[in-house]
């Protein structure tokens, strides 16, 4: 089993990355990308997660998360497994969903290939954590996630992204409370 990416040291911050199977471009609807940050809600006020920053595209989804509470690959696996499900329904029962059968079909495609799911996976397997151990590997996991949508050329300025904390580091209300990052002002 590989060790490369793994949560060893659990006082640091961590960059995470997490995909829907296939690169599927599931969140092009608001509502399910509210339905990540209502998960981020819960994990925030029950299961001990600080969010430090994030930002959710139309296939995966980049955050920066600590906790002094509890173990965050326990706190990704509880909230992968709640968006997860959560996200089903949602698709299941959206009334304007054009790509519902496809979509369903995709996830439980996915999750017979995959012995550790029951004939349905949304998320890939893997979150890729890595370690912010030093303040310049912070600032760049930072910029990364901020000019994500920038890159992909849905934004021209990170801060116009919505469904990005780069609105907070520009000192605008974002669409989720965060912990800002000591030092870091954009």
């Amino acid at each position: 089993m590989s060790t490369k990416y793994k949560f060893k040291d659990q006082s640091q911050l961590y960059f995470v990355s997490f995909a829907v199977v296939y690169w599927i471009d599931l969140f092009v609807r608001n509502e399910y990308k509210q339905i990540m940050l209502n998960s981020w809600e819960y994990c925030k006020a029950q299961k001990g997660m600080e969010l430090y920053g994030w930002c959710i595209m139309s296939s995966h989804v980049h955050m920066i998360i600590g906790s002094s509470e509890n173990k965050l690959e326990n706190i990704m696996r509880d909230m992968k497994k709640h968006t997860s499900l959560t996200l089903k329904q949602a698709i299941i029962s959206h009334p304007g969903e054009s790509r519902k059968e496809w979509l369903l079909w995709m996830m439980k495609r996915a999750g017979q290939k995959n012995s550790n799911n029951e004939n349905f996976q949304l998320w890939r397997q893997d979150n890729h954590p890595i370690e912010l151990n030093e303040t310049q590997k912070t600032h760049d996991a930072l910029d990364y996630i901020h000019n994500n949508p920038v890159v992909a050329g849905i934004v021209e300025k990170a801060e116009d992204y919505l469904y990005s904390s780069a609105r907070d580091y520009f000192n605008l209300t974002g669409m989720i409370d965060i912990t800002k990052i000591d030092g870091i002002v954009l």
